[in-house]
């Protein structure tokens, strides 16, 4: 047999990927990128037989490489942003991660998925039919399916025509429309609060009395009625609750409100809450929602900044159960 010496250091790395084989211990070559992963194939495929003087040779090569080491660099962002973890902030490590995506130095797809739903609203609208189709099929369905319910119909009609489209656009391809959409994207007026307007008054007239709510919508409707019309579906007050809230996440609505509070809010004379609190008393088992009519009765006539702040205080318990992601809200209907 002729001893085998002078291999390249691919044909190395192929050896000692092949001695691993044998172990079951070369987990981790989905790390490789695809480049390297096929070079790597592809020198095992033209090797055959390697002798032990060789094979020796190589092992002792390795393991003088291994000890020579003195630390290893990932190579990679998301390698050295695993490394850092929370050593690192936020804004810090998204920026990276932006401006690796936008050089063409990783996938501009999941930055794009990661962008928030009024930013994916605002790129369906501006960019081409053609562009939006194919953002549409790389992102996650629910996040697709929000944007375009967001198009205006004609738009989202051609979006749609020109989906099927999309199913010859090559890798290379792709990845440049993902880097435009994420250029585009970097363009758009950056928000300095999160949360819209008409949100942020909602939440807060939420927690307002009854009177001074309807002091200011009267107010906005004058001003600004498309701002005002946004602040009422923002708005969830306690006579929302049965278009609002599905029967069967009821009881869990009443297990986090103390309960001499719930019966306050009960005891609601005004004709919408009042439904209100019938909608919960039907949701709940009968045993309990008569033990609940009976403790109402009991309380007797109950003054009505009482009755008012337990009304804040179940909305209040709604809101937190929303957060926590205990129960979701069904979207307000047009006439409320």
């Amino acid at each position: 047999m002729t001893t085998q010496i002078g291999l390249s250091q691919r044909q190395k790395a192929a050896v000692i990927v092949r001695l691993l084989l044998d172990d079951d211990d070369a987990g981790g070559l989905e790390r490789l990128n695809i480049e390297s992963q096929t070079l790597l194939a592809q020198e095992m495929a033209g090797m055959e037989l390697i002798d032990r003087q060789t094979r020796d040779a190589v092992i002792h090569e390795f393991c003088d490489r291994l000890e020579a080491v003195g630390v290893t660099f990932p190579g990679d962002l998301d390698g050295t942003l695993a490394i850092l973890g929370d050593r690192i902030s936020d804004d810090s490590s998204d920026q990276l991660r932006r401006a690796a995506a936008i050089a063409g130095r990783s996938d501009p797809w999941s930055r794009i998925a990661e962008l928030p739903q009024s930013s994916l609203t605002a790129l369906a609208n501006a960019e081409s039919i053609e562009l939006v189709a194919l953002m549409l099929s790389k992102l996650p369905v629910e996040a697709a399916s929000e944007t375009f319910i967001a198009m205006p119909r004609e738009r989202a009609r051609l979006v749609a025509q020109a989906m099927s489209m999309t199913a010859g656009v090559t890798p290379t391809a792709l990845k440049r429309v993902g880097l435009v959409l994420l250029q585009a994207a970097e363009a758009l007026p950056q928000r300095a609060i999160a949360t819209p307007a008409a949100d942020r008054m909602g939440a807060i007239l939420n927690f307002a009395t009854a009177d001074l709510r309807d002091d200011v919508l009267e107010a906005l409707d004058q001003r600004d009625t498309d701002f005002a019309e946004g602040v009422r579906k923002a708005i969830f007050i306690f006579a929302h609750i049965p278009t609002r809230i599905e029967p069967r996440e009821v009881p869990r609505l009443v297990r986090e409100v103390d309960q001499a509070v719930l019966v306050r809010a009960l005891a609601a004379s005004d004709e919408p809450d009042a439904a209100a609190a019938e909608f919960i008393l039907a949701s709940l088992s009968q045993r309990m929602a008569d033990g609940l009519r009976e403790e109402r009765e009991a309380l007797g006539r109950v003054r009505a900044k009482d009755v008012e702040a337990a009304l804040t205080e179940v909305v209040a318990a709604i809101r937190r159960l929303q957060e926590s992601g205990q129960i979701s809200l069904k979207m307000p209907q047009d006439d409320e």
